[in-house]
């Protein structure tokens, strides 16, 4: 398994749970749901960014027949991006905490809580959809780094052949 390969493992399922508690605002409070998600925020950037050569490849060639299975998960990541620039646009215009801490005061309309509701559950829908996507892969990146290591086999020699018993 690649280092790039682990790395992009363990940063998707740190963002995952990161997800998970982030759409937990009220079990964990306005400053660990604000705080955690701008963390959130960040490691999606990376996320990105490991997999940059992705997206140029699949921009660059997006309506060839090559692209045709590539062509539903591209648009679905950049709906993943829509959605969640909105989350982050809206959750700043409401938040309680972020904001306030940096001495700014932003003014209260209850149509930016709406546009943040409804940006969560779409996007909520669009992760479901690009994990089932990426099933396969991760289940595989799992499985390799779940799996017992192998130990070298043990070379059999003729020396060794005479200790062994004749009627085991």
């Amino acid at each position: 398994m690649s280092k790039q390969n682990l790395t992009k493992l363990f940063l998707d399922l740190a963002a995952f749970i990161a997800l998970l508690i982030v759409s937990a605002p009220r079990f964990t409070g306005a400053a660990i749901h604000e705080w955690l998600a701008i963390a959130l925020s960040g490691a999606i950037v990376v996320h990105l960014l490991l997999n940059w050569n992705w997206i140029v490849e699949i921009s660059s060639r997006l309506f060839s027949k090559s692209a045709k299975n590539s062509r539903f998960g591209y648009f679905l990541n950049w709906g993943l991006f829509a959605s969640g620039i909105m989350i982050m646009l809206s959750g700043l215009m409401i938040s309680e905490t972020v904001v306030p801490f940096f001495g700014l005061s932003l003014p209260q309309d209850r149509t930016w809580m709406g546009l943040h509701e409804l940006s969560t559950n779409i996007t909520m829908i669009l992760m479901g959809l690009h994990v089932a996507l990426h099933w396969n892969w991760i289940t595989g990146m799992f499985k390799r780094l779940l799996a017992p290591r192998r130990s070298p086999q043990a070379v059999s020699t003729p020396a060794f052949n005479t200790l062994q018993r004749k009627d085991a």
